[in-house]
């Protein structure tokens, strides 16, 4: 039997709509960053812990008579507010739950967080701004800690980079922080 023109160019067609697909199958999995319990175990801890650091924040907003402290919590709300954010894309984007169970993070040496009892102290301190640096110096420390595990264990590229810009943002508050207690 001879090939008419049709069926040339149905077979073609089909030959050309076949290594498509076959590229197609084979980008999407490229495409996909590789994602490890480590990425995943910094982001739900981060999303706590930035929780906290805005609560923080926000108190300093109401309360600093600074102006470099006021613009510093300030940056700090906003800041983190919108990197909550992007840590529950991840989170979803992952199909990962958005806190991760009671206890799970053990293992992982739990998750440094800010003594709730210091955060109510803070609302009622007669040295609010010291205290206010004091306990936010703690808190950005605590985050670069975090973020060097992830730097060092994470697989997400994306996460990875980010952690590491978490670590260059909060030692530079912390300094300024520390220059402003030594006025």
């Amino acid at each position: 039997m001879a090939a008419t023109p049709r069926s040339s160019a149905l077979k073609l067609v089909l030959a050309a709509l076949g290594l498509l697909l076959a590229a197609a199958c084979g980008t999407a999995g490229a495409q996909a960053p590789p994602v490890n319990a480590q990425d995943v175990m910094f982001v739900q801890m981060m999303v706590q812990h930035h929780r906290q650091g805005i609560e923080i924040a926000k108190l300093g907003t109401e309360r600093a008579t600074d102006e470099q402290l006021k613009i510093l919590v300030a940056a700090v709300a906003s800041t983190q507010q919108d990197e909550v954010e992007m840590m529950l894309r991840w989170l979803y984007s992952w199909e990962q739950p958005l806190t991760a169970a009671s206890g799970s993070h053990d293992h992982h040496g739990g998750m440094p967080e800010t003594d709730r009892k210091q955060i109510r102290a803070l609302k009622k301190s007669k040295s609010f701004e010291r205290d206010l640096m004091t306990l936010l110096i703690a808190h950005q420390g605590d985050a670069i800690k975090m973020a060097d595990t992830e730097v060092t264990a994470g697989a997400d590229p994306a996460v990875k980079e980010w952690a590491a810009q978490v670590q260059a943002s909060r030692k530079a508050q912390i300094d300024l922080m520390k220059d402003l207690l030594k006025r």
